[in-house]
């Protein structure tokens, strides 16, 4: 459980951060809108880079599996990196409409892509990779930055 653990904690941080800039747009609040997105954005893009650049490689080389869910979890980064740029654009407009429209967009998707990841590929891990590279892992995760 020690890489689930950890990555389903980041996604309940990423989740919190979230909410609170949805609350904030919601609210009419920009100013706090656009800190508490930057927030979010800044941990989710960063939560993305431990995954791509430490965690997918590891399950890849242990598994063999380059096709499969680690492939489908890129394409999924890509998507909402593609959200997270137009809602910027949408707090730093002031259009509360289009923001929250794809607040709620980008909710649904993250919402799936979190349960793929915590369900699947996160248990995978902690199954198939052997525990020395599974801390390994963890270690490298944790110096990531973005």
């Amino acid at each position: 459980m020690i890489i689930s653990n950890h990555m389903k904690a980041e996604h309940r941080e990423c989740d919190t951060l979230f909410a609170t800039a949805e609350e904030a747009i919601a609210l009419g609040e920009w100013a706090e809108a656009n800190t508490r997105f930057l927030d979010f954005a800044n941990e989710t893009l960063k939560h993305f880079k431990e995954e791509e650049e430490a965690l997918f490689p590891a399950f890849e080389s242990a598994t063999g599996m380059t096709q499969g869910p680690t492939q489908v979890m890129r394409y999924e980064h890509e998507q909402v990196r593609g959200l997270i740029g137009n809602m910027a654009e949408a707090i730093e407009k002031s259009d509360k409409d289009a923001a929250l429209s794809i607040a709620e967009s980008m909710m649904i998707l993250l919402q799936q892509h979190n349960m793929k990841e915590e369900q699947m590929l996160y248990a995978m891990c902690d199954r198939q990779l052997p525990q020395t590279l599974k801390e390994e892992t963890l270690e490298q995760i944790k110096k990531i930055t973005l």
